[in-house]
């Protein structure tokens, strides 16, 4: 079993240049879920022992020193609201399982027919449930995949996609060092909305978190979208993410991050303003943990995400 999912995962790394990015659907895949990770920018793919890891590289399972569960609440833009929750567990000796939920409510709008004649009102909403199995393969690397089921409805128009998520991760806890790598999103749609089959968003990711000897700081860096298309190799690192997470104290986090793509996709002429930065708390008490982040999109507003926390002893 170890060996076929590494080598369906060197595979299909390998074979990554395959998966351009062309027009897509289903494209909320590509937001940050839960608070901690959108405060850090996303750069998420090389983090431990948290069970959100699940949605950037599944094999981050195998970190977990409990069972953890978390759930949170997303405000984005005007009326749309989003939620999350994540579960994760060892069991026995037959490795680590996860199961992760993501559901975003776009709100309500009045619908015409063809004559600009109002007949009503309508909903839209997108939804993914993705089931995760991690393992460790030798002392410090760890494996893991994760099959998605993903559907959306906008009015009477649907669409479901099954996919699949990959990881890998390098981690050293003795030096406080972790490397990540993971594929996200390969699949293909089930149905579509009319007659028009479309690319789900796939995204290869790379990463590495250090937390520092002499200060109370973890860096993570990470780059996403390495599959896209471009014009030289070396642009596909335009989309660098970095964040900071300052241990305050034993109960208190805070969190600084920088997402470059993000920033260049929201200039707006010649201004940026704060557009791809973003910042975050986390607060731990006994079990629980409540965090909060707040991302800048510049002039077009800003987001925010709570995430509640609670760990198994």
């Amino acid at each position: 079993m170890r060996k076929l999912i590494l080598s369906l995962f060197v595979s299909v790394i390998i074979g990554s240049g395959s998966f351009v990015q062309g027009q897509t659907t289903y494209n909320f895949l590509r937001l940050d879920v839960d608070a901690r990770s959108a405060s850090l920018a996303g750069s998420f793919v090389s983090m431990t022992n948290d069970i959100n890891g699940i949605f950037y590289n599944p094999s981050s399972l195998t970190t977990l020193e409990s069972p953890r569960a978390s759930v949170g609440f997303f405000k984005y833009l005007m009326d749309i609201n989003s939620g999350n929750a994540a579960f994760g567990f060892k069991y026995k000796n037959l490795g680590y399982f996860g199961v992760g939920i993501r559901y975003i409510n776009y709100g309500t709008f009045d619908k015409y027919d063809e004559n600009y004649v109002n007949v009503g009102t309508f909903s839209a909403n997108d939804f993914a449930i993705n089931l995760s199995y991690a393992n460790i393969y030798l002392d410090h690397i760890s494996y893991g995949i994760s099959f998605k089921f993903i559907t959306s409805k906008y009015d009477e128009y649907s669409s479901s996609a099954i996919a699949g998520d990959f990881g890998l991760l390098y981690n050293i806890p003795q030096i406080d060092l972790s490397l990540g790598v993971s594929f996200l999103n390969l699949g293909y749609q089930i149905s579509n909305y009319i007659n028009t089959r479309e690319n789900l968003p796939s995204d290869l990711r790379i990463g590495l978190s250090k937390k520092l000897e002499h200060l109370p700081l973890t860096v993570h860096i990470g780059f996403s979208r390495l599959n896209d298309e471009t014009d030289k190799f070396f642009q596909r690192f335009k989309n660098v993410i970095v964040g900071g997470e300052f241990n305050l104290s034993e109960n208190f986090d805070l969190r600084l991050g920088y997402n470059n793509q993000i920033r260049q996709d929201l200039k707006t002429g010649t201004t940026l303003g704060l557009s791809g930065f973003s910042a975050g708390l986390g607060f731990k008490y006994d079990r629980y943990s409540l965090d909060y982040s707040y991302n800048s999109l510049g002039k077009i507003g800003a987001t925010h995400r709570f995430n509640i926390g609670y760990i198994w002893k």
